[in-house]
């Protein structure tokens, strides 16, 4: 399962979320130009699981509550190494994809008056960039993004970067009660999705994965002694149940209705579910463990951060006509990019993130061995 402490069925995970998310994104592009029927079967059936774009990244959350806390665990850790490290981490690559996305924003030219109204592509692809709108998207400051629109989730991975102490803090604290947090953060999340407070969708989905960090011996030791291929395979039919609930239950529920809205504040348990099957339901960790799965793993941050811009500008390249081969060309192209940007671009600066991460816990032991003596 692990070499090193690395739990690689994780990685697998974060490949098939990435390349979900993009493949949500070409139905968005396509969406224009589908009857109401056959966008209904698409959606509203057990086939969204291949197109949930929101509720992927719900599992991003997870993950990242679990592979940022696990080494905060550790007594040797640096908390004043974390955070150049894992600032660095986060914004090099962004920047790097706003640059990328400026750049084929000049290149190919987008009018918005080409695209369907209310698309995706008129609506969340930026037709021009500006010096003001770069450092804005930039800053992971901002709600909405544009440039490079799926940015909008790296805000809550800084946010909840920068407050990893009172996460791990407050799993640490009620290690025991372990149980009746896991239930306030479920309540949170649907409270955040009936009242639309996007705090309370999204950060208690992070603690969902600093628990699960927090008690990942005792998940694993328990996982170990109850080897029932039944009891996991109910786990993964409902933790799917619960990412597209909200989807399924449309023709009875609209969206924006309360039912409808507690339903897709489920999602965010069937995320947390997921993380744990992967870790712990052998048969699936076997499937996330190949070598193809494994490697989208690896690019999976760098495919995150390419796919929309290249998907976007296709969509407007190929126009009304030719819509249908965005997804055909988008999705190969966008992984060729994705490759080449792991290792140009995120694999250098994550090197040089831990280094300086490293650099600074160093020289503060240094110095504070100084002051002692």
């Amino acid at each position: 399962m692990a070499s090193r402490g690395r739990i690689h069925s994780l990685d697998g995970v974060r490949g098939v979320a990435s390349l979900v998310v993009m493949v949500y994104h070409v139905s968005l592009v396509c969406r224009p130009y589908i009857d109401p029927v056959g966008w209904a079967w698409l959606t509203q059936s057990p086939v969204k699981l291949l197109l949930v774009g929101t509720e992927s990244v719900l599992v991003f959350f997870v993950l990242s509550g679990l592979v940022v806390a696990l080494p905060a665990l550790k007594d040797s850790f640096s908390w004043r190494g974390y955070y150049p490290h894992r600032v660095l981490r986060l914004y090099l690559p962004v920047i790097a994809s706003l640059l990328f996305a400026t750049a084929l924003i000049f290149l190919f030219a987008r009018d918005p008056a080409t695209a369907p109204d209310g698309s995706w592509l008129q609506n969340a692809q930026a037709h021009t960039v500006t010096p003001a709108g770069f450092f804005s998207e930039a800053s992971l400051f901002r709600i909405s993004y544009d440039i490079n629109n799926v940015l909008w989730s790296l805000r809550w991975e800084v946010i909840f970067s920068l407050c990893l102490p009172a996460f791990v803090g407050l799993a640490v604290l009620l290690r025991k009660h372990a149980v009746i947090l896991a239930v306030a953060c479920g309540f949170l999340t649907v409270l955040g999705r009936v009242i639309e407070i996007d705090a309370l969708v999204y950060l208690p989905v992070f603690m969902f994965g600093t628990l699960i960090a927090v008690h990942l011996e005792r998940l694993t030791t328990w996982a170990a002694r109850r080897a029932r291929p039944r009891l996991w395979a109910a786990t993964a039919a409902l933790a799917c149940l619960l990412m597209v609930g909200s989807w399924l239950a449309r023709p009875v529920f609209e969206p924006g209705t309360l039912a409808n809205s507690i339903l897709w504040g489920l999602a965010g348990i069937g995320a947390a579910l997921i993380i744990v099957i992967a870790i712990a339901w052998p048969a699936l960790r076997e499937r996330l463990e190949r070598r193809p799965v494994q490697w989208l793993g690896k690019v999976s941050f760098s495919l995150y951060l390419v796919h929309a811009p290249i998907l976007g500008t296709l969509g407007y390249l190929f126009g009304a006509e030719y819509w249908w081969a965005v997804g055909l060309v988008g999705v190969p192209l966008s992984v060729a990019v994705a490759a080449g940007f792991y290792r140009w671009v995120e694999a250098p600066t994550q090197r040089a993130s831990r280094r300086v991460g490293i650099w600074v816990a160093e020289r503060t032991t240094t110095r504070r061995r100084a002051l002692a003596g």
